[in-house]
């Protein structure tokens, strides 16, 4: 279940930031790596909500600074 949510947001954020899935590295972060920027957060986020179909809360969204805290923050919210 883990692997198969990975490999979702990895889908997920290949596609909105437009770089290859073997580019994208779990450490690497969304704002200084990978020229995240406001806009393109809040789709990440929309994306893997409808996806997953699950909610990320408000007070998460800020902790999620690379696809390593993604996937930390998620595992958490599925364990609830």
């Amino acid at each position: 279940m883990l692997e198969e949510m990975k490999a979702k947001i990895k889908t997920i954020v290949s596609e909105i930031l437009e770089v290859p899935q073997d580019k994208l590295s779990d450490e690497a972060r969304f704002f200084e790596d990978l020229n995240v920027d406001s806009m393109m957060a809040l789709e990440i986020v929309a994306s893997i909500e409808k996806k997953l179909k699950i909610v990320i809360p408000e007070e998460e969204i800020p902790k999620l600074r690379s696809l390593k805290n993604v996937f930390e923050s998620l595992d958490k919210l599925m364990m609830k």
